[in-house]
Order: C-alpha cells, then structure tokens, then sequence
C-alpha cells in the first residue's frame, strides 16, 4: 500500500497542486478510518460536521424517502473523491446518510479541524478550500443537468 501523501496525490484531483510537505502538514488534522461494507459513516440529522476523502472503497450517499426507513441513494463515490464536505462551512445538520458500500478507507477532517488548519496554515487551508469549492461547483452544474434533463 503507497503512503497517504502519495495516495492523495494520486487520487485527487485538488492535491496534485500541492507538495508531500504541504499534504502532510494537512494530515496533522485529519483523522485515519477503516470500515466495513453496511457500515454508516453518518446518519442523516447528525451534526458530527466533518468531510471524508475517500482513499479505497466506495461510499454511497443516501437521502430518507417519504416512506418508513427508506431512502434513495443520491450519490456513489469512490477512490478519489470527497463527501460532506458542505459541512465544513455550515453547521447545518447533515441532509444526507453516508454509508460504506464496500469496505473502505477514509481520511475525515472536522469543521473544527479544518478551521484549525485555516488558522495555523492559511495558505494550504486556501488551497484546500478551493478545491473544496470546484468539487462542490461540479456537482451543482451536474445536478442542475440532470434535473433539466428529466423536463
């Protein structure tokens, strides 16, 4: 298995742009994770308020249905990509379930951490932000296509 740094390098997008240094420095506010196939990451109403970079595995995103204990799954990721991070600039309860489609391996960084991380390193915590912010911007543009689509 290839170190973390070199992992988020490879796997995202938003840390190519940055040197194993600055990765690493963010690692000192992230938390590691491991969890099975079934497992929940969060429940939907929760207020945990943190982001997951997903390192192997695939997370899908559900959201409750009308309907008793049913939800729809709104989303899939996989290695790569990050979940819930809308979090980290709200303190909204999550709208979303976040559950382990397989097993998986997850770096989480917290709305505290991360605001930790802004404050100590203002410069990656920009460099993280925006690139928070495109994943964010894509899947905006993505939804609004998919909903114009279905008119």
């Amino acid at each position: 298995m290839a170190p973390i740094p070199a992992l988020l390098q490879d796997r995202f997008r938003f840390f190519k742009s940055l040197s194993v240094d600055e990765i690493e420095k963010m690692l000192q506010f992230c938390t590691y994770h491991e969890a099975d196939c079934g497992t929940s990451l969060w429940e939907e109403g929760d207020e945990n308020n943190r982001a997951v970079f997903i390192l192997d595995g695939k997370l899908g995103i559900k959201k409750r249905t009308e309907f008793s204990n049913r939800y729809i799954i709104v989303g899939t990721y996989g290695p790569g990509s990050v979940a819930g991070e809308m979090c980290l600039l709200s303190q909204e309860p999550r709208s979303v379930a976040a559950e382990a489609l397989t097993a998986v391996r997850v770096l989480f960084i917290s709305s505290a951490d991360f605001e930790r991380l802004i404050e100590t390193c203002p410069a990656l915590g920009l460099k993280l932000l925006r690139g928070l912010f495109k994943v964010t911007s894509r899947r905006l543009s993505k939804s609004y296509e998919r909903i114009a689509a279905i008119f």
